[in-house]
């Protein structure tokens, strides 16, 4: 599978290039997902997007949001594409009820998904976080998705996402 200038491979054949719980993740997920080595230090969206010759429309960005209500914080997952914005503070605010919500902290985001910072995905979270999929990340075919390391991407269909543990897609999830 070739999607702009990468070079892919069954994500299931190459380990290497998933962090831990992604890898642990995917032997769950029924479906084709592909991975493709990447420099590391042009994994941010707009970087990876000019370098590798992919389009912002077809990759997508895993953003984690805390909540809070209260002494409870709720932890989420939002996935929505590089076109778009997560609407943090209106809708995912509401679907997480939470009285305030706000990216997580980036120290906490890596203690707490096992994944490095810029590489963060929606595979392999902890299971009881509720994922949020943009129905526009749903609706495109093929999408470009971190793989919970800086130095490489996945290629997966944006309709397999839902399939994910605790995953639910949102209609206007990002403006």
């Amino acid at each position: 599978m070739k999607m702009g200038t990468l070079e892919t491979r069954p994500a299931p054949d190459a380990t290497e290039l998933l962090a831990a719980p992604v890898a642990k993740a995917l032997t769950g997920l029924d479906g084709d997902v592909y991975v493709a080595p990447i420099d590391p230090t042009l994994a941010d969206t707009a970087a990876f997007c000019e370098a590798y010759e992919v389009g912002l429309d077809v990759s997508a960005n895993c953003v984690i949001v805390a909540g809070k209500r209260g002494d409870r914080v709720t932890y989420a997952a939002c996935l929505v594409l590089a076109t778009t914005r997560a609407d943090v503070n209106g809708t995912v605010r509401r679907l997480i009820d939470a009285r305030k919500a706000s990216f997580a902290p980036m120290d906490d985001a890596v203690e707490l998904t096992g994944m490095e910072y810029g590489g963060i995905t929606p595979i392999g979270l902890p299971s009881e976080w509720r994922i949020l999929i943009d129905s526009r990340v749903d609706a495109t075919p093929w999408v470009i998705i971190g793989s919970g390391i800086r130095g490489s991407k996945i290629l997966i269909e944006g309709a397999l996402l839902k399939k994910l543990p605790n995953a639910e897609v949102i209609t206007d999830l990002a403006a």
